[in-house]
């Protein structure tokens, strides 16, 4: 229950912050784009799209929020309530999650492509809860917000590049573990949809422990922030 409110507050704030208007913003940009592109660039254009914006844009969503509430000493008050690292790290991300892959389906939807399955709806989300991880973790340990920026230009190569070569027709069997072909591989609808499904959700897992381990930290030491 109080893992709900927390979300529902997240929502609330986000909205507030003007995130939503911003995804509104970016969803017609890159559906315009995709149809002004020739058809046979449209399912790869659309997944590329998918996966570096409405999914990969949640981690700096995410370092935004986390370096305003650290600022604002928003966690020194969150960590002698009730509430616990586990359920603040949940709501923050499964909140950036919803939104990103909500958005990531409208796109889908608009293209004109694929149908959204069941299996691209749940990669999507795992792929934003990888993001929003990587964001919250990184902002924890970010001094300020050009410190974060410059903090997450070696997550994004790592996880972004090798997916982009995968879509694109670069394929090699050992990337079959990485979690950005993992989703290219669900997006393109391959023999492998089950097993990528499972390597996101046990890169997912990786992601979700090491953050708690960092938010629990953050907990403790509800140190500022320079903005």
């Amino acid at each position: 229950m109080r893992t709900a409110k927390l979300f529902l507050g997240d929502l609330h704030l986000q909205f507030a912050y003007g995130l939503h208007l911003l995804y509104v913003v970016f969803t017609i940009l890159f559906i315009s784009l995709i149809h002004v592109l020739p058809p046979s660039w449209r399912e790869q254009a659309t997944l590329l799209i998918i996966f570096t914006d409405p999914a990969a844009i949640g981690c700096y969503f995410m370092g935004a929020i986390v370096l305003f509430e650290r600022n604002e000493q928003v966690l020194g008050s969150l960590a002698v309530s009730p509430v616990s690292a586990f359920e603040y790290m949940v709501s923050k991300i499964c909140s950036i999650g919803v939104l990103s892959t909500t958005v990531g389906c409208i796109i889908q939807l608009a293209s004109g492509g694929n149908p959204v399955s069941l299996p691209f709806v749940t990669a999507l989300f795992l792929s934003s809860c990888i993001y929003s991880s990587a964001g919250l973790v990184i902002a924890a340990r970010s001094g300020s917000l050009n410190g974060f920026i410059l903090s997450t230009v070696p997550f994004e190569i790592v996880f972004t590049v090798p997916a982009i070569f995968f879509l694109f027709g670069w394929h090699k069997s050992w990337l079959s573990v990485h979690p950005g072909v993992a989703f290219m591989q669900v997006g393109l609808r391959g023999n492998h949809v089950l097993a990528s499904i499972l390597v996101l959700l046990c890169w997912t897992a990786v992601f979700l422990f090491a953050t708690h381990k960092v938010v629990k930290t953050l907990f403790r030491s509800r140190g500022g922030v320079t903005l």
